[in-house]
């Protein structure tokens, strides 16, 4: 059996010290054979940079995915190219630069990684999800022992179709983007593990990482505002799955949450 831990949205500064003061020990606890995070918030809670991206691979993650947010930072089109264990979306114009994927390994068992953008409510140019996944599913069962698909999306409905749509194809499907971890954690018929959304990791005494007071008041007004990261109740929130090495079935999911 093997271990993973998909770590949802790193929000800014909070969200990369947990990280930082929590994982390597958390590894240790858990017998964590693989981390994966979802880093496109790391940055001030919008995008990443380089430095930032570094300094997250340092403190043990494996792979780094992003996901709406990916080209917020000036200068990551190019940083982007330079950094190993990074991937953006999958289903991005072909022109945009990155890599589509990450395959890392642990124990002789090599584990692929993408990431799909959905299209209801969201205003990022993006090709089908549902297609995008089906390529590349074609594409790396071939080069990787299992797969690992992040769906990051807004619509709830559309993150279950998805996981239906790849029930047995993939091991986990594993929603983001909406930052607020959800309680439908399964796996499915077929053996693949899903949830809606894994949540965050920074700052819950917050509206989704940022200032309270700013957020409402945009709510009541509608005036322009600042939203600076907020910076209490740091939480590294996750989804830790056990996979079958033998079958690359996923056996068991499980919401976990770590407070500082």
């Amino acid at each position: 059996m093997l271990k993973l831990l998909f770590i949802g949205d790193i929000v800014g500064r909070p969200g990369r010290e947990i990280v930082a003061e929590k994982l390597s020990r958390l590894r240790r606890e858990q017998a964590i054979d693989f981390v994966i995070a979802n880093a496109e918030n790391a940055a001030a809670g919008a995008g990443i940079t380089g430095a930032i991206a570094r300094s997250l691979l340092d403190s043990g993650i494996d792979a780094i995915t992003l996901g709406d947010h990916v080209w917020d930072q000036r200068g990551w089109e190019t940083e982007i190219t330079q950094i190993d264990r990074v991937c953006r979306p999958a289903n991005l114009p072909k022109g945009c630069p990155g890599w589509d994927h990450q395959i890392i390994s642990a124990r002789g068992f090599r584990l692929a990684v993408f990431t799909v953008i959905g299209r209801s409510f969201m205003a990022m140019k993006a090709d089908c999800p549902f297609a995008a996944a089906d390529r590349m599913i074609e594409q790396l069962k071939s080069q990787a022992d299992a797969i690992i698909v992040e769906f990051h999306a807004e619509a709830t409905s559309e993150k279950q179709a998805l996981g239906w749509h790849l029930d047995g194809r993939v091991t986990a499907v594993l929603g983001t983007h909406t930052h607020v971890p959800t309680a439908d954690a399964t796996i499915l018929p077929k053996g693949t593990a899903f949830i809606c959304d894994v949540g965050m990791t920074g700052p819950y005494a917050s509206v989704l990482g940022r200032d309270i007071k700013a957020v409402v008041g945009k709510f009541i007004d509608g005036m322009p505002r600042r939203f600076d990261v907020a910076t209490e109740d740091v939480r590294l929130s996750g989804a830790l799955i056990e996979i079958s090495a033998s079958m690359a079935h996923a056996e068991k999911i499980e919401l976990l949450t770590v407070r500082r």
